[in-house]
């Protein structure tokens, strides 16, 4: 598929199915469902150009050839006001994000170039007393817990629903690396 070159594209983390899972069935809960039309996803990119398409093809699918699944921490419940998300960590996804940061720092947008606060929303556009009250009761709920990114994906945003234009999954063999 091809991203018209106006199409602004959204790179995002893929998580594995047990987190992907988890994430969803709080989203189909707590998302309002006019809203909720992508599954749980962790943005890496709000907005790189579409009519770099090719060249941004390409770079992933090299950066993912040598990148073996990551590990994630989840880290807690974030408020956002007017929605939950859930906070993630791992200084391979920081690693990653800083590099990929560098390689398109001419196109980026001002919320591309900053750091990144990796997190998987669960709700949003909601009242900021309804986003609260989830808040407080899966802040109370909460534990720790690990995930994993297993790859790339590479949208295009059309205004409602993302169309997905690439997948990158991580191919490193990580019995190679010793």
């Amino acid at each position: 598929m091809q991203a018209a070159p106006d199409a602004p594209l959204i790179l995002t983390l893929e998580l594995d199915a047990a987190a992907t899972t988890f994430f969803n069935q709080l989203r189909q809960q707590h998302f309002p469902p006019e809203r909720n039309y992508l599954a749980a996803h962790l943005t890496l990119f709000h907005h790189l150009p579409g009519a770099d398409l090719p060249h941004i093809i390409s770079h992933l699918a090299a950066e993912s050839a040598r990148l073996q699944p990551i590990p994630l921490e989840v880290t807690g419940v974030r408020f956002l006001g007017q929605g939950v998300a859930y906070a993630l960590e791992s200084p391979v996804v920081d690693a990653l994000h800083r590099r990929l940061q560098q390689h398109w720092q001419g196109s980026l947008t001002a919320q591309d170039m900053q750091r990144r606060r990796p997190h998987v929303t669960i709700q949003n556009k909601v009242v900021p007393a309804t986003a609260r009250a989830l808040f407080e009761q899966l802040q109370s709920q909460f534990t720790p817990f690990e995930a994993t990114g297993t790859g790339l994906r590479l949208w295009a945003y059309r205004g409602g629903p993302w169309e997905l234009l690439h997948s990158f999954d991580f191919q490193a063999d990580a019995t190679a690396a010793h």
